[in-house]
């Protein structure tokens, strides 16, 4: 796929048309956006179609890797498309995401038996994995950070649009058409994305002859599958300090470990340490990281509570969490406004540590009693809280690298916030099973369906509302921490300007 003479060495002189002069065109900005959305949904799409799946196809004991093969893929390959893209022209490397993505989609609708869509999933994901960092990198060269926080705050706000919209949409098709055309609907709206970036996309970018540092790519590769894994296995299908668990995360420490050295030698490293000698940048990561261990592993085990505890059916408990997400989606939406014109951004990650903690300590007073309509609009406050460090961390990410590193920069971003979400949802998932036997959770009911609770004795029924809420309570105080922990290490974040350039 070849890129345009703007998007080459050489053709500097050529002058971008005049709607792109201060940014992307409204149109690009939809086409980046399109894009986005493809990566985002496709990572929550399948979940409500996969028992439709698994009737059609078999494979029960291999459900969870339909989903796993397609996250972990797309996590591994987000920084080597940054850093391709950053080397070899970001509009080429977005476009040829999208290809892959999309044959990846083709292939999992096509797909006979367990196996094969398990491999065509990881497909899917290493295109996936290009799309988010593609589009965030191509708006923050082409917008100075100063300007670009309302572009900004559209990428970050379809996250909690795809987190709620993926599994209606997913549960639509299925019920509507066919569970295939829960891959097959990407195809329309991935060639449409291509189509407009390809015609209306211009960017002239210096191409840097170096050789790819596929040393440092594998022992990322290797380190980050690593730590999935214990984040995926641990306290589920081994115990924590089990052989193959232990053995797991001292690979992972030891590949990161020998990465960080590579990465020190190497021409043009995947991740460059220069990134990190800049103080902003690092706290940006750590926030990042702690913000999304606090957002995946509190909007995962609150519609636990809201069928268990509340009898609502797993649609039902999706809406649920909208105030949650339209939290995270205005505040999101309002710091990119309020940005657009420069000014501080200092104060939003210190204010939404603060509303973190703050919203899960406000959850806290939830118990089995508590109305559903309430405990719903009480998720409002730890949404604005964890949209306002989203956006602001984002901002703070890309005002702290050269255009040349944007691409590494944001890849780094999305890199550490899939890691923080990964060992959140497992970390907080173990406090959550550590609190329901002790609370009275009958034996073997932690595999139980809400849909079996509710055909059981009232005495079992309220052992297990009651196991529930504390388990969820345990979740809710691990957020107030992290929160805690946000809200301090804003502080030492410093007021750099915006770059206007």
């Amino acid at each position: 796929m070849s890129q345009s003479t703007h998007d080459r060495p050489g053709a500097g002189a050529a002058r971008p048309p005049a709607d792109e002069e201060d940014g992307p065109s409204k149109l690009v900005l939809f086409g980046l956006l399109l894009g986005l959305v493809l990566g985002l949904l496709d990572g929550t799409i399948v979940g409500t179609a996969l028992p439709t799946i698994v009737s059609d196809l078999g494979g029960l004991g291999h459900l969870s890797w339909v989903v796993t093969a397609y996250l972990l893929t797309a996590s591994l390959t987000t920084p080597v498309w940054g850093k391709l893209g950053d080397l070899y022209g970001r509009k080429g490397s977005f476009m040829w995401a999208v290809v892959v993505f999309l044959a990846g989609s083709v292939l999992s609708g096509l797909a006979q038996d367990m196996g094969q869509l398990i491999a065509f999933r990881a497909v899917q994901g290493l295109g996936a994995g290009g799309l988010m960092v593609g589009a965030i990198s191509i708006i923050g060269v082409m917008l100075p950070p100063s300007r670009a926080g309302r572009s900004q705050a559209m990428i970050g706000a379809m996250m909690p649009l795809a987190l709620v919209g993926g599994p209606l949409l997913g549960g639509f098709l299925t019920d509507q058409l066919n569970w295939r055309w829960v891959f097959y609907v990407n195809v329309p709206i991935g060639a449409l994305a291509l189509l407009v970036v390809g015609l209306r996309l211009r960017l002239r970018t210096e191409r840097v002859t170096a050789r790819i540092d596929y040393a440092g790519a594998g022992l990322l590769c290797a380190a980050i599958l690593a730590l999935a894994l214990v984040g995926s296995w641990g306290g589920t299908r081994y115990a924590w300090l089990s052989p193959q668990i232990t053995g797991l995360a001292a690979t992972g420490a030891l590949a990161l470990a020998w990465f960080a050295r590579v990465e020190r030698r190497a021409a043009e490293p995947i991740i460059p340490p220069r990134l990190f000698a800049d103080r902003n940048f690092t706290l940006a990561q750590v926030l990042t990281f702690l913000v999304g261990a606090a957002m995946v592993g509190t909007s995962t085990y609150l519609p636990q509570y809201m069928q268990f505890v509340r009898g609502a059916s797993s649609t039902a408990s999706g809406m649920l969490l909208l105030p949650l997400m339209a939290g995270m989606f205005g505040a999101q939406l309002l710091v990119g406004r309020l940005l657009a014109g420069g000014g501080r951004y200092r104060p939003y990650p210190i204010i939404g540590g603060a509303l973190t903690a703050t919203g899960a300590l406000v959850l806290l007073t939830v118990d089995t009693g508590t109305p559903t309509a309430l405990t719903s609009a009480l998720t409002l406050v730890l949404g604005t809280g964890m949209g306002l460090l989203m956006q602001s961390t984002l901002l703070v990410t890309i005002n702290s690298a050269t255009p040349r590193d944007m691409g590494a920069a944001t890849g780094t971003a999305t890199l550490v916030r899939t890691i923080g979400s990964s060992l959140g949802v497992a970390v907080l998932g173990a406090v959550y099973t550590s609190r329901l036997r002790p609370a009275g959770m009958p034996d073997g009911g932690t595999a139980w369906t809400p849909e079996a609770v509710r055909g059981m004795p009232e005495g079992v029924r309220d052992a297990v509302r009651t196991a529930v809420t504390e388990g969820l309570h345990g979740v809710l105080a691990g957020a107030a921490l992290l929160g805690a922990v946000i809200f301090l290490a804003a502080w030492l974040m410093r007021e750099v300007p915006l770059r206007e350039k």
